[in-house]
Formats: structure tokens, sequence, C-alpha cells
């Protein structure tokens, strides 16, 4: 049974989030302040975190950043907010999702299902031991899930890394957002692919030279992306 973590500090939201997910088969704590939320995300054995971003004492974005840092712990972040600014900055400190309130309770069940198995399909695949594709001074290693840039190591979330593997394994070919969502997200008819643009730039940031002239990952405008050979 899958273990879930709510941090959220309305009780009533977090009680109707903990009954529609105990209806479908999980097992869920509650942490109602942002303190008590980070020890929980850090020390518990937690298969996914749904985490609200205002919260008392710590907010969302320092826990996903703190829990983000040692675990690989899929987080869906969840807020009032609809300021593109706030889903970009979840986004990039390695939230796997990010939900605006108010949604449905269904839907949440749906995008955790969804996110769970995606990880687990991913930690239980049996890869080829050892594979590692190389490109112009990239190296990655799929079997242990660690990227080099020039010798030097740099550090991926789980999405970051699925999306650039993917992409390195089927260089020259040209992907819409959406087929990168679909694939990489698992949730075709939920989610939003502003996702895919924002991964897209935290990758960079982390690989190329120079962001505005990159070497490996090309924006094809009207399109896509495609990973050059």
């Amino acid at each position: 049974m899958s273990k879930i973590l709510i941090v959220e500090d309305e009780e009533s939201i977090a009680d109707l989030e903990k009954d529609y997910l105990e209806l479908s088969g999980f097992e869920v704590e509650v942490a109602n302040d942002g303190q008590t939320g980070l020890e929980k995300a850090l020390s518990g054995d937690f298969d996914l975190v749904i985490l609200d971003l205002m919260l008392p004492g710590v907010d969302g974005f320092e826990i996903c950043r703190k829990v983000r840092a040692e675990k690989n712990t899929p987080i869906i972040m969840v807020s009032a907010k609809k300021d593109d600014i706030d889903k970009i900055r979840g986004l990039g400190l390695g939230a796997d999702d990010y939900m605006t309130k108010p949604f449905s309770p269904s839907e949440l069940v749906a995008r955790v299902k969804a996110h769970l198995a995606r990880y687990e399909r991913l930690i239980g695949s049996a890869v080829e031991e050892n594979k590692v594709i190389e490109i112009r001074g990239l190296k990655i290693d799929t079997t242990a899930r660690r990227v080099w840039v020039n010798g030097v190591e740099k550090n991926f979330t789980t999405k970051e890394f699925d999306l650039l593997t993917f992409l390195a394994s089927h260089p020259n070919h040209v992907y819409t957002k959406d087929e990168l969502f679909s694939e990489i997200w698992d949730m075709e008819s939920i989610g939003d692919i502003a996702t895919v643009t924002v991964h897209i730039k935290k990758i960079r940031e982390k690989i190329e030279y120079d962001t505005s002239n990159p070497q490996y990952i090309e924006t094809i405008w009207g399109v896509g992306y495609r990973f050059k050979m």
C-alpha cells in the first residue's frame, strides 16, 4: 500500500483529501504546519508528498527544496496562488506537479495515481547494467541515474533526468510538448504542458555552456524540441 503525506494547514481541506485518498486504497498521514511536514517528509518512508505552498512556520517552497536535496519522492505542490511565477518557482525547486486550488478531490487522486505509477515503473524497470549515453562531453549513466558535463557531476530531479534521458535516447527526433508531457508525466488528459518548458529550461541551465545558443537541446519553433547529435 502506497503511503502519502499531506502537508496542509487548512484541516478541512486536509481531511477531505485524506478521505478520498484512503477510499482509493492509500495510507495517509497529515501534517498541519510546515515544520512538522518537513520533519515527516525527511524522516518518513513516504511514496508521495502533497505539499501546500502557504504554511505556518516553513513554507512549501523551503520544504520542497530541502526534501528534493535528499530524496526523489514525487511531490505535488498545491496552492490558491494562480501566478505563473509561483508555478515556475515550485517546479524549478523540484516539484513534479503544481495544482491550483480549488480542484476536485478526484483530480488529485488521479494525479497521485499517475505520478506513483510513473515513479514505480522507473525504479522497478530492468535497465541494462551500466548503460551510458555519451555525447560531446555530456555523460548520462542511466543505471545509476547520474549526469556529468565535461567531467563535473550535475544534480537532476527525477523528471529532469527522465526528460533529458528520453531526448538523448532519441537524438534528432523532434517531439512536441504534448508528446513529451505524455511520455514523461504519463498524464495525457490532465496537467499543464508548460511543465515541459520549465523542465527544459532547468536542464539547459545545467548542461549547456550557453543557454541562448544550446548545443544539446534545440528548440524547433512552433513544433517542440529535439536533442542534437
